[in-house]
């Protein structure tokens, strides 16, 4: 198929955060853009007053009359119904319809494609590397996961020749990329409704890490079942970051690279898992020609990426943290970077389970990450794409919880809820709606 010889872009599914950043590609290449959505969000919003025609009611009547058959691309979303009018208005008209990982697939062919796989950091590292690369002046185009706040969109350049992209296990997704340079950030279990068992994701990855057939552009955490230059802290590696310190609130630490050592770098994301991600990116980058100066100065002065360890409120009396975590190792890394960060402080960690698949897979790993919080605020399981499932519920994950001082609250309790805690530290985390409910926590705290 032949992009150029498309002239409008139908979405079905145009709010999704991966979904969205490629309707801003498409109205950025001239592109007509136009599509549907469950319900309107801030990301919907900004879309609309970018000028693109979005609507929230599945009608066939509110598709544009000029997306022929011809010269219209469908891109639809794996969360979307098999009984959705809309999808099947085009499927019986034999339109062009393809998932979003397909789409990528085509773009990604004819670009140096970055692709940045893994369980966790996908978005940040991402984020990362297409900012050091938009920095240094490369013709790029990186389509990411999240907010970055540097660009305020999930959507860095309008780059040609250049690409950097999240390689997604989800539906194995990320075997339809075209990667010249990439990465595995991590191989943990996770959408296990999908693949069944750790084996299988594990053998998907390494399907996806053989699409990389010169090893010395494939970078793995050292210690990773897989071939590839290895990546690591405090221990010897391919690309080593040590001398760590913490000033100003940021890390400063030097890198030891295959040629050379690049020292005293400064980058203000919290937490081990982000100096890892720094030191991905910072990889690739340099295997692609980045100079060190200019990756010296793009991490930092990289603001980070919005619901990742994201600064709400940040005053002596209170912080407010928000963070996408939604599986037990990410909850994890938010802990560890909340008692680097803040060692003698009470925090409260208000989370809302995402699936009911992965809250049934994961529970007991759930139930002992989040009971590291001094306060646990648990809310209802966000189903997404889900059915529930008989006796998978937040008040079963609860009662797994070893700390004491736990809480099940409803969406209309849980601003009051916190108001209640006496903790310093207020973290809300999960992959659900929780992220629309920030504004209004935010303001009522401040």
């Amino acid at each position: 198929m032949n992009l150029n010889q498309i002239h409008n872009v139908y979405f079905i599914g145009i709010g999704g955060i991966g979904m969205s950043a490629l309707a801003r590609y498409f109205q950025n290449v001239g592109k007509k853009v136009s599509g549907y959505d469950k319900t309107p969000t801030m990301l919907t919003d900004e879309l609309i007053a970018d000028g693109m025609d979005i609507h929230f009611e599945d009608a066939i009547n509110l598709i544009p009359t000029d997306f022929y058959t011809e010269n219209t691309l469908v891109i639809v979303t794996p969360a979307v119904p098999v009984t959705h009018s809309e999808w099947n208005y085009f499927i019986e008209r034999d339109y062009t319809i393809k998932k979003r990982a397909e789409v990528l697939g085509l773009i990604t062919k004819d670009t140096f494609c970055f692709a940045v796989a893994g369980t966790h950091g996908k978005t940040t590292t991402s984020s990362i590397l297409g900012h050091i690369l938009y920095e240094s002046g490369a013709d790029v185009t990186a389509f990411l996961g999240g907010i970055v706040e540097n660009y305020h969109s999930n959507l860095i350049g309008t780059g040609k020749t250049v690409t950097v992209v999240e390689a997604d296990e989800f539906d194995r997704s990320f075997l339809h990329l075209h990667p010249n340079i990439a990465c595995v950030t991590s191989m943990d279990a996770d959408h296990l409704d999908i693949y069944g068992d750790k084996a299988a994701i594990e053998d998907s990855f390494r399907e996806f890490a053989d699409k990389v057939q010169d090893k010395s552009n494939l970078f793995v955490p050292k210690g990773m079942d897989l071939q590839g230059v290895s990546i690591a802290i405090n221990e010897e590696a391919s690309f080593k970051a040590h001398n760590i310190r913490i000033e100003n609130s940021s890390y400063v630490f030097d890198v030891q690279t295959p040629t050379e050592t690049i020292s005293n770098i400064a980058f203000g994301l919290p937490g081990h898992h982000n100096l890892m991600n720094a030191l991905m990116a910072l990889a690739m980058a340099k295997t692609y020609g980045t100079s060190s100066e200019a990756i010296k100065n793009a991490l930092a002065s990289f603001k980070g990426v919005q619901r990742r360890f994201s600064y709400q409120i940040k005053t002596n009396e209170l912080v407010y943290i928000d963070d996408y975590a939604h599986h037990p190792t990410e909850i994890n890394a938010v802990h560890q970077a909340v008692r680097e960060l803040y060692p003698n402080q009470k925090v409260v960690a208000i989370f809302q389970p995402h699936l009911f698949s992965r809250t049934k897979d994961f529970a007991d790993d759930f139930a002992k990450s989040l009971s590291q919080f001094d306060e646990v605020v648990l809310m209802d399981i966000y189903p997404a794409r889900e059915l529930p499932m008989p006796g998978i519920t937040s008040a079963w994950l609860l009662d797994k919880m070893t700390n004491t001082n736990k809480i099940l609250v409803s969406k209309e309790q849980l601003i009051d809820t916190i108001k209640q805690s006496d903790a310093k530290i207020v973290v809300t985390i999960g992959a659900g709606d929780i992220g629309e409910l920030v504004p209004s926590i935010k303001k009522a705290l401040l």
